[in-house]
């Protein structure tokens, strides 16, 4: 999930704790070394930069950290890593980059770091990694090449949700529930009754696979696309009408950050997102709907429940002539102790460590308005992890794909096209782009 905004979402931190001691092997092998690393802007690294002064001190490793927009530190990291550049030591490894990266040896394997005594502790568990978020990180082989820090698991929020209760009804388990429910409670008390931001290529997807469609035919093997499929035509139309008939004015256009504050200021009810979109709705200084939040699981369609489970991880370039110290940084930045002390000073949410999302503190951080919402955080994982639905999404084609898709669903939600032609002209151009990279597409 991209984060352009996300140093306004949580709010600041609720104490201070001396950060985890790092002692490396013999004292301070790395003294003097500096490390560059990179990342889009998020919250996460935003609050672990203030504890880098305590890492350099029990590591003697610098670390010079820049963060971009999300597309611009995509563009520029996917040119370094093409080049085999040594600019860059510690990179965020971008989840629908990482089948690209991984796939083109642009990053370095982690495992014979994680099975040397000699560089990682038994204790620091790299199988404490959620398996959903962690699978975008590996290859086919199952080999490593990055360690999760992310998981952006896909919930239902409805931040007016005493309107639903008035009407006599639940948080919609099914597609058609929500409907029901959108029908029931829109425009009432001003309030649209759904919202979303504009990235349709991962907030449609749940709704194609839950009515039976799919992006690809296969993922990651066979990636000739299905979006002309009657399934994919009959969804696309469903979710552009969802869109238009319940949503605020202008939603076509609104930003990640633009649908969060639609729920937060009461405008907009119901929005099915990743969690760190849906915290705010509940611990925002500037929420309006604190005490009317409620969370559920991503309504199911005929075909079964999709939601999106995206990650992020943390890798090397294999460029990078600072690998050993690359490591000691990733080894600190994703040890439990630093997740825990940035969950319990910050309240992050979206971590991907099994021991922390179990422990009573992220529990606790997760209560949002009286609601277990870490329950529904750890099943969204599990989802993911189980069958792996979510290959369509890192494969190395699927920026281009997505763009295609993004397209077709405005078209379809401004009139411009009807959805068996916008997702007929989706595909082509697709099938176009694909074979233009050098994939092979049934026919």
């Amino acid at each position: 999930m991209r984060s352009l905004n996300r140093r306004t979402i949580l709010g600041g931190a609720v104490g201070a704790l001396a950060a985890p001691a790092v002692q490396a092997q013999g004292g301070k092998p790395f003294a003097g070394t500096t490390i560059n690393a990179s990342c889009f802007q998020t919250t996460y690294f935003e609050y672990l930069k203030s504890y880098f002064p305590q890492f350099e001190e029990k590591t003697g490793i610098k670390v010079n950290f820049t963060m971009q927009a999300f597309p611009v530190y995509n563009q520029r990291t996917d040119l370094e890593l093409s080049t085999k550049g040594s600019a860059l030591d510690v990179i965020n490894v971008t989840f629908i980059y990482s089948g690209r990266w991984i796939g083109a040896g642009w990053i370095t394997n982690l495992d014979p770091f994680t099975k040397d005594s000699k560089r990682t502790p038994a204790d620091w568990d790299p199988e404490d990694f959620a398996g959903g978020p962690q699978s975008a990180m590996k290859n086919a082989k199952g080999e490593t090449f990055g360690f999760t820090w992310e998981a952006g698991a896909m919930i239902l929020g409805a931040a007016r949700a005493d309107l639903i209760d008035r009407a006599g009804l639940g948080l919609p388990k099914t597609f058609d529930e929500l409907i029901k429910v959108c029908d029931a409670v829109h425009n009432k008390e001003n309030v649209a009754a759904f919202t979303a931001d504009r990235l349709h290529h991962w907030n449609w997807i749940p709704y194609l696979m839950g009515a039976g469609g799919n992006v690809f035919k296969a993922p990651p093997e066979n990636l000739t696309p299905t979006l002309q499929t009657p399934q994919a035509a009959s969804s696309a139309a469903w979710y552009a009408s969802l869109l238009t008939k319940y949503g605020p004015d202008g939603i076509l256009s609104y930003s990640d950050d633009q649908a969060m504050r639609s729920q937060m200021s009461g405008r907009a009810n119901i929005r099915t997102q990743a969690i760190t979109w849906m915290v705010p709705l509940a611990k925002h200084a500037e929420s309006t709907v604190q005490k009317t939040v409620r969370y559920g699981l991503m309504p199911a369609g005929p075909s079964g429940n999709f939601p999106g489970s995206n990650s992020h991880g943390l890798g090397i370039p294999a460029g990078s002539k600072k690998k050993e110290a690359a490591w000691e940084f990733i080894k600190w930045a994703l040890s439990k102790e630093t997740i825990a002390m940035v969950v319990k000073n910050h309240g992050y949410p979206s971590v991907c460590r099994m021991s922390i999302i179990k422990s009573p503190e992220f529990k606790q951080v997760l209560t949002l308005n009286g609601q277990d919402v870490a329950a529904l955080f750890l099943e969204v994982l599990q989802l993911g992890g189980k069958t792996g639905y979510m290959k369509y999404r890192t494969v190395p084609v699927y920026p281009q794909v997505g763009d295609k898709i993004n397209k077709a669903i405005e078209r379809i939600a401004t009139r411009q096209q009807a959805a068996p032609e916008a997702m007929k002209q989706a595909q082509a151009e697709a099938i176009q782009d694909l074979q233009k990279a050098g994939i092979k597409i049934d026919t």
